[in-house]
């Protein structure tokens, strides 16, 4: 017994001293360790939320740069359309410009019409009436007139007047031969006088018609000097 006692020590002093450790370790893996406590808790959740975070900011971040792209876009557009107006308007106040000088044009043309067209009437209107007044006068008095003067003409042995048609018809043709040969000298005038303009520059290659200076009579230069030598 003794023996056994003693056996027992020894066999427990040969065993190496890292089997503690071993068992820990077996007994660790064998049974995991459970979290006790508020405070790892807590950080585990502030950990995951840190991460939810991040992916929320960067998320956030990609939005939010492309609305400031999109804000920068619409800066760019708002000038660009404030560009526009502004051109329109320039174009808007030169087109009614333009639009209220033809208006104005347009009514002095309108007037200008009316006023021709009531010309025109009025002349027609005396014309009628100067026909009128000549058919009067050559159906009524004159025709009685004429017929007195050419009765006491041939009593007296003279020719009768030309009628009226005649003397109407040698009348136009004179007018019309006046205003041809004025037309004519009219024509033919400018033509004349631009003929007659003399140039500033006498042309060196047309011959010269004035006679050379004479040179003076008289012993040259010189002369009287060399007949001394």
């Amino acid at each position: 017994m003794s023996q056994q006692a003693q056996a027992g020590p020894s066999t427990g002093s040969s065993i190496s001293p890292y089997a503690p450790q071993l068992r820990v370790t077996k007994e660790t893996y064998s049974n995991p360790l459970v979290a006790q406590g508020d405070d790892w808790t807590r950080s585990l959740v502030q950990l995951a939320k840190t991460a939810e975070l991040k992916k929320h900011a960067l998320t956030l971040q990609v939005h939010t740069a492309h609305i400031l792209s999109a804000h920068a876009s619409l800066d760019e557009k708002c000038k660009a359309l404030q560009d526009v107006k502004e051109q329109k308007n320039r174009r808007v106040f030169k087109l009614e410009s333009e639009r209220a000088r033809l208006l104005n044009c347009l009514r002095e043309v309108n007037e200008d019409r009316d006023k021709v067209d009531m010309l025109e009437t009025t002349i027609n209107k005396e014309c009628e009436d100067l026909r009128s007044k000549i058919k009067g006068i050559t159906d009524g008095e004159y025709m009685i007139s004429k017929c007195e003067v050419d009765k006491l003409r041939r009593e007296l042995g003279q020719e009768p007047l030309p009628s009226l048609q005649n003397m109407l018809d040698e009348k136009s043709a004179a007018y019309l031969r006046g205003r041809r040969l004025n037309g004519n000298s009219e024509v033919t005038s400018p033509i004349t006088r631009k003929r007659s303009v003399p140039t500033g520059k006498p042309d060196d290659s047309a011959p010269s018609t004035e006679a050379p200076s004479k040179r003076t009579r008289g012993r040259p230069r010189g002369s009287k000097n060399k007949g001394k030598g």
